[in-house]
């Protein structure tokens, strides 16, 4: 008779962590801009109600992580101006707690998260 191998004993296998579908990768974020973006006059027009002393920011959407969103803004790849010359930091702060979402419920939210920080007095560019 061969000799007996001793059996393994089980590992237990890890909680599973609840999975985010697919179609909840889409993300709002918020740029705050360089002051010297206040020197351009598109940039003044679309905020006339700006407060002063609040920040500038730029509002966006991205299927893409709000920090290689922003790499690629700084970059020139596919970069909204502002971004692109003034950009100065993702601040998180006023966006995390909306990501991630759907593509519909993200590209509400650019607009939501705008106006409410347009009505806060900040100066906001959304493209």
């Amino acid at each position: 008779m061969p000799p007996r191998v001793p059996s393994v004993p089980k590992v237990p296998k890890a909680p599973k962590v609840p999975r985010i579908p697919r179609s909840h990768h889409y993300h709002v974020y918020v740029v705050e801009l360089d002051d010297q973006v206040w020197n351009s006059t598109r940039f003044r027009k679309a905020n006339s109600g700006w407060t002063l002393g609040k920040p500038f920011v730029y509002v966006g959407m991205t299927g893409l992580d709000p920090d290689v969103r922003f790499d690629k803004h700084k970059a020139g790849i596919q970069a909204n101006v502002f971004v692109r010359d003034f950009g100065v930091r993702l601040l998180p702060k006023l966006y995390d707690r909306y990501n991630p979402m759907p593509y519909d419920a993200a590209r509400d939210m650019e607009v939501e998260l705008g106006i409410a920080l347009r009505k806060l007095g900040f100066g906001v560019w959304q493209a």
